[in-house]
């Protein structure tokens, strides 16, 4: 079974087979049944063998514990969790803009900083913290880590915005514009892999996955490796606004927009599936995961090209 590179997404997918859920095969008549059992290996990498040995009248008789995932769902659970975060950004983004606002010069700009900061490493810190507890816990499926994560978020993408929009680019440069480019280039980037996916122009496939996650770990290890050689006063250039750090943006964009893929298929695997629908916030949370993360890579990228 194909696993995603996001690895709440994994986790998604490792927690809703549909062998636990006994009542996962209700809906499926005597005929369709039949077809069902003789293209499992192909049509359906979830099903387990225990659950294939299984007769029509056990699928009869079991209770069903909540309705199947359908894509409506996951719209919706993605949509509510972007929400919060947006919400949640903007009112960090507005509170930073204004703080200071009787002060000039370096003054205001300090106090913005003071502000921004601590905020920037709530939003990170706790993000981080509840996709562990949801990955490693297995609680994906829980929509008060999940809305709770994407309020952390909102503080890390509303503080982290008006960094680089408005204090790491050249003096002149229009924040609004710059942040209104990068939401959009998020969202060109997402509908053109959905499409790339849904026309199947690239086949998610074993060696593409290992692919992905081993360019992934190559970016972890270097940057890993840039803040700990940072520390001895090394700057190995992948982050100071260079071409090398343009190069590596541009890696990290595409390494994102690749994992929507991966993602797409995750969650369409699990809505074939039938999984509960319950398994949509985990879908939500993994989306999210990558939307954050492509936007952050495509702000830092502008921030680079509008910089002195």
């Amino acid at each position: 079974m194909r696993e995603s590179s996001n690895p709440v997404m994994r986790g998604v997918i490792r927690d809703n087979q549909p062998a636990p859920y006994a009542g996962f095969g209700q809906a499926i008549p005597g005929a369709q049944q039949a077809a069902w059992n003789a293209g499992q290996q192909q049509a359906n990498p979830y099903q387990q063998a225990p659950y294939q040995q299984q007769s029509q009248q056990d699928f009869v008789q079991a209770p069903t514990t909540s309705r199947q995932i359908t894509i409506d769902d996951v719209v919706m659970k993605t949509g509510m969790t972007l929400a919060v975060l947006i919400a949640v950004a903007v009112a960090v983004y507005a509170a930073i803009a204004t703080r200071g606002a009787d002060l000039v010069g370096t003054a205001q700009t300090n106090a913005q900083v003071a502000l921004a900061m601590p905020l920037l490493l709530v939003g990170s810190i706790g993000g981080l913290v509840l996709v562990l507890i949801a990955s490693f816990g297995r609680k994906q499926d829980n929509p008060a880590i999940v809305l709770a994560y994407a309020a952390f978020q909102g503080l890390f993408v509303g503080s982290i915005s008006f960094v680089f929009a408005n204090l790491a680019v050249a003096e002149g440069t229009s924040a609004g514009a710059m942040i209104g480019q990068a939401v959009l280039g998020t969202i060109g980037v997402f509908v053109g892999m959905l499409i790339v996916y849904k026309v199947g122009a690239i086949r998610v496939t074993p060696r593409f996955t290992r692919m992905l996650m081993a360019g992934m770990v190559g970016v972890l290890v270097l940057v890993l490796g840039n803040l700990v050689l940072g520390l001895f006063g090394v700057d190995m250039g992948i982050r100071s606004g260079g071409p090398i750090a343009i190069i590596f943006s541009l890696v990290c964009i595409a390494l994102a927009a690749f994992s929507f893929l991966l993602d797409f298929d995750a969650a369409d695997k699990l809505v074939k599936a039938g999984a509960p629908e319950k398994a949509a916030w985990g879908v939500a949370l993994g989306l999210t995961v990558t939307l954050v993360w492509l936007y952050v890579e495509i702000l830092r990228l502008l921030s680079y090209l509008n910089s002195d």
